[in-house]
């Protein structure tokens, strides 16, 4: 896992499931402190980036979405912002090595326990002396 830290870090979530999303948000939000963006499919989080590409630099989303799955969408943002880092979410352990083949920076198989999230955002987080 490559380790690139980022001094205000700014975090998106990207999950069709709203229970995990909300969950997911909220843990990042009180465990490492930070606003955390959140959307309900790759579209609108691509959407959001392009409009403002620094409005975030670690993006956590699922494989299993409708419309646009996690792959596409992995793949879509390291083609245009390759320095971005990408937290893949996924039930199915197979989808591993597609992610880390198309760029991820990390991979948290689900169910995971919230330190399991925090300990991988973390390594890209660090407070702005």
């Amino acid at each position: 896992m490559r380790r690139a830290i980022i001094p205000n870090v700014k975090i998106a979530v990207v999950d069709y499931d709203r229970l995990t999303r909300d969950l997911v948000v909220n843990a990042l939000m009180y465990c490492v402190n930070r606003d955390v963006l959140s959307f309900e499919t790759g579209f609108s989080a691509l959407a959001y980036l392009d409009a403002d590409e620094d409005s975030t630099d670690i993006i956590v989303f699922d494989v299993d979405m409708p419309e646009m799955n996690g792959l596409a969408l992995l793949e879509s943002i390291k083609k245009k912002w390759p320095s971005k880092i990408c937290v893949i979410m996924s039930k199915d352990p197979a989808n591993e090595k597609s992610a880390s083949d198309l760029g991820a920076d990390a991979f948290l198989a689900k169910p995971f326990k919230v330190t399991d999230l925090f300990n991988i955002v973390q390594k890209y987080v660090v407070d702005a002396e």
